[in-house]
């Protein structure tokens, strides 16, 4: 599996790409197949004080994609959202598969 992490107008911190790892680190438990993961953390500039944390994910499996993105005010809760959003698509594909 390989795991891909940008973040958009901001520099993150060795604890949030850690969190972020450690996370995706659970992925490989819901399907055994998982090509390549891409992770995109960006800060929303429309607020003009408050800027919201976008966390995106996207996983590649053999012949299929799936995306996620949350919006949060914090990077870790908008990951989470994302990250659980992510495994219900999972779940959702391989039991299709198997049925």
């Amino acid at each position: 599996m390989n795991v891909n992490i940008q973040t958009v107008h901001f520099d993150a911190d060795q604890k949030l790409i850690d969190y972020v790892k450690q996370k995706l680190a659970k992925l490989p438990q819901f399907h055994d197949r998982i090509i390549n993961v891409d992770v995109y953390l960006k800060l929303d500039n429309l607020v003009h004080n408050i800027k919201d944390k976008i966390a995106e994910i996207r996983v590649r499996i053999p012949r299929s994609e799936f995306f996620v993105k949350a919006t949060s005010k914090s990077f870790e809760a908008s990951f989470d959202e994302a990250i659980e959003s992510m495994v219900n698509q999972i779940k959702r594909k391989k039991e299709k598969l198997a049925a």
